[in-house]
């Protein structure tokens, strides 16, 4: 008998990304639809496996830890992903840093994973949590 997984993908609101900054060229064609159908796509393909899976959407740190924090304190999750946008972009790394901390935090006993963008948090969750 399988138990659930629950899962929480953490990413920045798509609509707050600038994609002609220079920042996010290596993400060339990307707009915050297509983030955002990656995105609802990979939530709905961890449920269709058997998780329990969330998007957590934050802005660039104005509000970022709060939303986050409140979001680990109405669960206990399994396993927590940790967005491309927050992590691999150089100016967001004080909000990778917080993000990090607060999981750490309020979270201690869930896997942290990362994914490469929005179309592939079902394997970064897969490599970690396992809902044999």
């Amino acid at each position: 008998m399988t138990s659930k997984k629950y899962v929480l993908s953490v990413g920045l609101q798509p609509q707050l990304i600038d994609f002609a900054d220079p920042a996010y060229a290596a993400f060339p064609g990307m707009t915050a639809e297509k983030v955002q159908g990656g995105l609802d796509k990979d939530i709905a393909a961890l449920n269709a496996l058997g998780y329990d899976a969330k998007l957590c959407l934050t802005d660039f740190g104005e509000t970022a830890e709060d939303v986050i924090r409140t979001t680990l304190q109405q669960r206990r999750y399994d396993c927590v992903v940790i967005g491309a946008g927050v992590r691999t972009i150089d100016k967001n790394f004080l909000l990778f840093e917080k993000v990090l901390n607060v999981v750490h935090e309020h979270a201690p006993q869930a896997r942290i994973c990362f994914n490469t963008g929005p179309f592939d948090t079902a394997e970064a969750v897969q490599r970690w949590c396992s809902i044999t």
